[in-house]
C-alpha cells in the first residue's frame, strides 16, 4: 500500500532522463501504488540524504521568531514554530508557507525560512509558491461547476466535447469518458517524457495524445496521468470559448480573495513575494530555475500563497460553501470526495498500521489516517513541493507549501500539525522519515555499487560518431537532436542537453544533464541505434524513456540540401527500367518521380545525388553522373534491393 505518512502521489514535476548516483530510477508517481512513482530527479521517499549541517546563522535566528501573517493563538498550535524550523534545518530545505485551518476560520498561516535563499528574504505567509499537482483539484472542480449549470455530463465521452481528439485505439476513442480524466483510470501511464521534454501549445499535446500508448485497459486499473487533466482544461476552454486560466480566476480565485494567485509566477514583477524554486544536493541548498508549465497547465500550473489557499481548503471543509457564498455545488464536493477508482492494495502495512485504504476521487486522494477520513493532493514542480490536505468529518485542513524539489518537508509538517488538531498521540514524524530515507539511501548506494553484469565491455559503436548524429522524431514525444561536442555525443531537446554514454555496441545511455540540475548518474534508459539496410542510422529505440511500455522509436528526420531549380534539370528525363519507362519531371523546384501504376513521388534533396521519396521510409533514388554532370542512371534504392535504370 502506499505510505500516506509521506504521500508522494500527485506530482507534476520534471521527470528526468537521469537517476540519483546510485545508478537507480528516480521514482515518485506510482503505477502500483505499493511503489513510488516514475519520474523525477529528487525521489520524496528515497530523497538523498541529509547529512547534517549548519544552516547560516540567520536561518537559525528564525526559529526565535514566526513570520506570521497572524498571530497563532491556538494552544493545540503551541511550538509550532521550533517544529517547523527545526524541519527546514534538518531537510536543508529553504522555506515554506504554512496555513491550517477548522471550520470557518484560519487557525493559523505563515511563512519560515526564506523565500529567496540567495538573498536572505523570509517567507511569510503571503509568499506565492507553485503548488503543482495541487492545482488538479481546482480543474476537475471547474468541470463540477459545468455539470451543475447543464453545460457537462462526467459520464459522456471525451469526443463529445472534443471532437477532434483522437487517442491511441478504438477503445479510447469510443468509450473514454471526462470521469475517467478526473481519476486517472484511461490505461494511459505518464508519458511524462511526452511534455517535459518538449513542451508545446495545449493544441498540439492533444493532437500527439493519439501517439501514447497505453499500459493497460481502460478503467483496468489507476495510473496517474496529467493529459487527463490537460483535457479537462480544454474541454472547459471549449465550453466557454475562455482560457482554463482566465476561467479559474473568474470561478475560483475572484470569489475566494485569491488576489495574488497566479499562473506564471516566472513572469512575476520585482515588487511580488515570490519563493524561489531549490534542490538539496550533498547537503547545500541549490537553486533550480522555474519549469515554465503552460501547455501542460490545467495538471499543475497554479502558483499561490499559504494564506489564499487556505480560502479553497475552507471551502471544501464547508462543502462548497465560502463566507455564506456556494463556491462549489455540494453534490459535486460529494462525488469529488468519494472514491472513484482503487489505487490498488491499501491494506494496512506493519510500519504504519494506522494508515490504509487508497483510493483516487476527482482530483483528490482518499485514505483512512489514524480512524480519520484523509483527502488530500501533492504537487511537485521544479524547486517547489506542495500538499494541500483536509478532514472532513472533522472539519478541520491544511496547506503546506515549500520551496524544495521532491521534499518530504510538506508531509513531515503536514502530519505533525494534524496530530495535535485530531488529538493524536504525538509521533515523531520527522525522526521517522529521516531514518527511512537514510536507510533507503544506504540500501541504493549499496545496490549502486554491484557491477553491472548485463554491459559487455570491450565493444566500441559500429560507426563514425558523426553518423549517429542528425534529428530523430517521435509523433507523441517530439524530437530529439543529437550533435558532436568535443568528441562527445550529445542530445538535445527543447528543454535540455545531456550527454549520451557508450553502454555497449550501438547502445547508449544519457548520464547527465548539461543544462539544469547538476545531476551525474547512471540511468535506466537504453538508446538503441538501429540501421537500415543500407547500413545508415535509421531510428532511435529508446528503452525505459516510458517504463511502462515497449520501446520508443524516433525516426530519424532526413535533412533536405538546398538547390536550385535549374541544378535539379538535369536529373530530368525518362529513364528505363526492365521494359519499363519511368520518369523525372519538376514540379516548380521539387523533383518528382514517376513509375508507371504507382502514384507520383515527391522527393528531398539529401546530398551526393541522392533523394529520399518523402512518403515511404528507406526508400530514394540516386542519380549516376557523366564527366559533363549529366544524368546517366537513376538507382532505386529500397529495402529489397537496389535497382537501376538506365536514361533513354
Amino acid at each position: 500500500m502506499p505510505d500516506w505518512s509521506n504521500s508522494a502521489y500527485g506530482t507534476i514535476n520534471h521527470p528526468s532522463l537521469l537517476s540519483n548516483k546510485t545508478g537507480r530510477w528516480p521514482s515518485r508517481m506510482p503505477e502500483n501504488p505499493g511503489f513510488l512513482a516514475i519520474f523525477d530527479v529528487l525521489d520524496q521517499n528515497d530523497a538523498r540524504i541529509m547529512k547534517k549541517m549548519l544552516l547560516p546563522a540567520v536561518l537559525l535566528a528564525l526559529s526565535s521568531h514566526q513570520l506570521f501573517a497572524q498571530k497563532n493563538t491556538d494552544p493545540r498550535l503551541a511550538g509550532l514554530d521550533t517544529m517547523i524550523n527545526r524541519i527546514l534545518n534538518e531537510w536543508h530545505a529553504a522555506g515554506c508557507g504554512v496555513a491550517v485551518v477548522e471550520k470557518d476560520k484560519v487557525l493559523f498561516a505563515g511563512g519560515f525560512g526564506f523565500a529567496d535563499f540567495e538573498a536572505q528574504k523570509p517567507a511569510t505567509a503571503n509568499t506565492i509558491f507553485q503548488i503543482g499537482s495541487s492545482s488538479k483539484a481546482f480543474t476537475s472542480a471547474l468541470l463540477g461547476l459545468f455539470a451543475e449549470e447543464g453545460q457537462l455530463d462526467f459520464d459522456e465521452k471525451v469526443t463529445t466535447y472534443i471532437p477532434e481528439l483522437k487517442l491511441y485505439n478504438d477503445e479510447l476513442n469510443r468509450n473514454l469518458t471526462v470521469r475517467d480524466l478526473t481519476c486517472h483510470r484511461s490505461g494511459l501511464p505518464r508519458h511524462d517524457m511526452a511534455w517535459y521534454v518538449n513542451p508545446t501549445t495545449r493544441d498540439s499535446f492533444v493532437y500527439r495524445m493519439r501517439y501514447l500508448e497505453p499500459s493497460a485497459g481502460l478503467r483496468e486499473r489507476w495510473q496517474y496521468n496529467n493529459y487527463g487533466f490537460l483535457l479537462q482544461g480544454v474541454i472547459a476552454e471549449k465550453l466557454t470559448g475562455s482560457t482554463w486560466e482566465d476561467n479559474i480566476r473568474a470561478r475560483f480565485f475572484k470569489p475566494l480573495g485569491m488576489k495574488t494567485a497566479m499562473f506564471d509566477i516566472w513572469n512575476a514583477p520585482a515588487s511580488a513575494d515570490v519563493a524561489k524554486g531549490y534542490y538539496e544536493k550533498d547537503g547545500t541548498i541549490r537553486h533550480m530555475d522555474y519549469y515554465k508549465i503552460e501547455g501542460m497547465g490545467p495538471a499543475g500550473s497554479i502558483c499561490a500563497s499559504a494564506s489564499e489557499m487556505a480560502n479553497w481548503l475552507l471551502t471544501w471543509i464547508n462543502g462548497g460553501i465560502f463566507k455564506g457564498d456556494t463556491i462549489l455545488p455540494a453534490g459535486y464536493v460529494r462525488q469529488a470526495m468519494s472514491a472513484q477508482m482503487s489505487m490498488g492494495g491499501g491494506a494496512p502495512s506493519p510500519e504504519n498500521p494506522n494508515i490504509y485504504f487508497s483510493s483516487y476521487g476527482m482530483g483528490w486522494m482518499l485514505s483512512s489516517y489514524y480512524g480519520h477520513y484523509r483527502v488530500e493532493h501533492g504537487g511537485n514542480i521544479n524547486g517547489f513541493s506542495a500538499d494541500v490536505c483536509f478532514f472532513p468529518s472533522d472539519s478541520v485542513g491544511v496547506v503546506v507549501l515549500v520551496n524544495q524539489d521532491g521534499s518530504q518537508v510538506n508531509a513531515v509538517i503536514r502530519n505533525m500539525i494534524m496530530d495535535k488538531l485530531l488529538g493524536l498521540p504525538a509521533r515523531d514524524w520527522q525522526g521517522f522519515l529521516l531514518d527511512r530515507a537514510k536507510k533507503q539511501e544506504a540500501a541504493a548506494n549499496e545496490a549502486g555499487d554491484v557491477e553491472d553484469l548485463s554491459r559487455k565491455t570491450g565493444t566500441q559503436p559500429s560507426q563514425a560518431l558523426q553518423n549517429y548524429t542528425g534529428t530523430f522524431e517521435h509523433p507523441g514525444y517530439g524530437s530529439l537532436t543529437l550533435m558532436l561536442r568535443n568528441d562527445s555525443l550529445i542530445a538535445r531537446t527543447s528543454m535540455l542537453d545531456f550527454y549520451l554514454e557508450h553502454y555497449h555496441y550501438d547502445i547508449f545511455r544519457p548520464v547527465a544533464i548539461i543544462a539544469g540540475l547538476d545531476v551525474e548518474s547512471n540511468s535506466p534508459i537504453r538508446f538503441q541505434f538501429v540501421t537500415d539496410l543500407k547500413g545508415d542510422i535509421a531510428e532511435i529505440r529508446a528503452v525505459g524513456l516510458e517504463p511502462a511500455v515497449d520501446a520508443l522509436e524516433f525516426k530519424r528526420k532526413a535533412v533536405a540540401v538546398k538547390m536550385a531549380e535549374n541544378e535539379l534539370k538535369k536529373y530530368c528525363g525518362e529513364y528505363e527500367l526492365a521494359g519499363v519507362t519511368c520518369k523525372v519531371y519538376l514540379k516548380g523546384s521539387t523533383l518528382f518521380v514517376f513509375v508507371p501504376g504507382q502514384p507520383e513521388y515527391e522527393t528531398m534533396p539529401i546530398g551526393n545525388n541522392e533523394f529520399k521519396l518523402t512518403a515511404l521510409d528507406g526508400f530514394s533514388v540516386r542519380f549516376e553522373l557523366d564527366d559533363q554532370k549529366e544524368a546517366t542512371a537513376v538507382n532505386f534504392i529500397q529495402p529489397n534491393g537496389t535497382f537501376k535504370a538506365t536514361r533513354k
